[in-house]
């Protein structure tokens, strides 16, 4: 006599987890939520701060140049000059790694001079 086969019952997990990794894989190419940063800005490297996504920031060069979406600032003065009272409560500034940290804290003084009550510092950490 022959000995009947045992069948083997294929679990059902394998393809719910390649579900999960093909969701997980579209949601990391399609969820893009801040606009990209200059390609020539060289983020500040901090750790153990936290952090948030930049959606609206004043970008500091190392040069010193001041840019708001793509477009060249006169001065911290003149940009804050065209913010709404409530973007003046906290604003945003994202320094190139190689700004001097004297030009940060100055620029950082002249905002809060013209009325901003928060100045964050976006690094790089903060944006992963």
């Amino acid at each position: 006599m022959r000995r009947a086969r045992a069948t083997q019952k294929r679990e059902p997990t394998i393809a719910l987890i390649n579900i999960v990794f093909l969701m997980l894989v579209f949601f990391m190419v399609a969820g893009t939520l801040a606009q990209p940063l200059d390609g020539d800005l060289d983020l500040v490297r901090t750790a153990d701060l936290e952090g948030r996504a930049p959606p609206d920031t004043l970008v500091v060069h190392a040069d010193g140049r001041l840019s708001y979406r793509g477009e060249t600032q006169a001065s911290a003065t003149a940009y804050v000059a065209t913010l709404s009272e409530e973007e003046r409560k906290t604003i945003r500034l994202v320094p190139d790694r190689e700004l001097p940290a004297q030009t940060l804290v100055d620029l950082t003084r002249e905002l809060r001079g013209q009325g901003a009550e928060r100045v964050l510092v976006v690094t790089e950490r903060g944006l992963q």
